[in-house]
């Protein structure tokens, strides 16, 4: 198990506030001995659960051209046609993924292929299983073509826990089938958009592991 590059910051940041936290309590209260322990209590959980948000487990990829992968640990939210309307314009299967703060945050390439768009969208931080909030939160969207011809559309949405996107694609870039695109900071929610007719081997309220989880097989 290792710990996320995108968490340093943050790890020590907390680190810092435990120390200072911990020390104010031992001087002010150090007479006071159940309100002490409280207080290394809360700042040990603190730590743990920072640790737990960007804990980067290693996982080894079972790639393959006909299947796709699912691009982030969580519950399977959504299964749905709907009408995609930024890229394809047309009627695409929808699968949702919502991250929960307590799952593994970083994203992972569905498919393997070269990356043919990409956006980032600013926007509001309305809670990740609205429907509104693949519209109107901030999130990227991710167009990759795989080698059989096939396009397939992912984006990173934005929760009211998670204000902040990373994203390591560009327009050209070839990405493989598995590999970390990008990560979502606490909790949040990846849209997957795949063509009519797609094999769908994952239902509703499946918990499901990124790059390791077969979300579908082309036809």
């Amino acid at each position: 198990m290792k710990f996320h590059k995108e968490g340093y910051t943050t790890l020590a940041l907390s680190i810092l506030f435990v120390f200072v936290l911990n020390a104010s309590i031992h001087f002010f209260f150090s007479e006071h001995t159940v309100l002490t322990w409280f207080g290394y209590i809360v700042s040990f959980v603190l730590l743990v659960t920072i640790i737990q948000f960007f804990r980067s487990p290693v996982r080894k990829v079972d790639a393959s051209e006909q299947k796709i992968l699912c691009p982030a640990d969580g519950k399977v939210v959504v299964i749905e046609e709907t009408e995609e309307t930024e890229y394809f314009n047309d009627r695409r299967l929808q699968v949702s993924i919502f991250m929960s703060p307590i799952n593994v945050h970083s994203n992972r390439s569905p498919i393997s292929g070269i990356v043919k768009f990409f956006k980032y969208h600013p926007g509001k931080y309305l809670m990740a299983w609205n429907p509104k909030s693949s519209t109107l939160n901030e999130r990227t969207t991710i167009v990759v073509r795989h080698a059989l011809g096939v396009d397939v559309l992912f984006r990173q949405i934005a929760g009211a826990l998670a204000r902040r996107i990373v994203w390591y694609v560009e327009e050209g870039r070839e990405v493989k089938q598995g590999e970390e695109f990008g990560f979502i900071k606490f909790g949040s929610r990846v849209d997957v958009f795949l063509p009519i007719g797609t094999k769908v081997k994952i239902k509703l309220g499946d918990k499901v592991k990124g790059g390791i989880t077969v979300l579908g097989e082309f036809e």
